[in-house]
């Protein structure tokens, strides 16, 4: 139950104020969404494509560490 107007804590970390699982999502929503850019303008085929931005869309960080180890690269 929240007191004197405070927020209810749901309990996650803050550091000065902010939840650090939030601030982590985002960076992951930052890479990803660079990893999917990255991949429309490779020069792998459709298919490849299709492959790794399903895979990123899917399995955030795991398609995101995937990519940056194999994923295909612009030209």
């Amino acid at each position: 139950m929240a007191r004197n107007g405070a927020d209810a804590d749901c309990g996650g970390k803050h550091v000065m104020g902010i939840e650090v699982g939030g601030l982590i999502g985002l960076v992951i929503l930052v890479a990803d969404i660079w990893a999917i850019i990255n991949v429309f303008q490779s020069s792998a085929s459709t298919l490849a494509k299709l492959v790794w931005i399903v895979l990123t869309l899917l399995l955030p960080v795991i398609g995101f560490i995937a990519w940056l180890i194999a994923g295909p690269r612009a030209p």
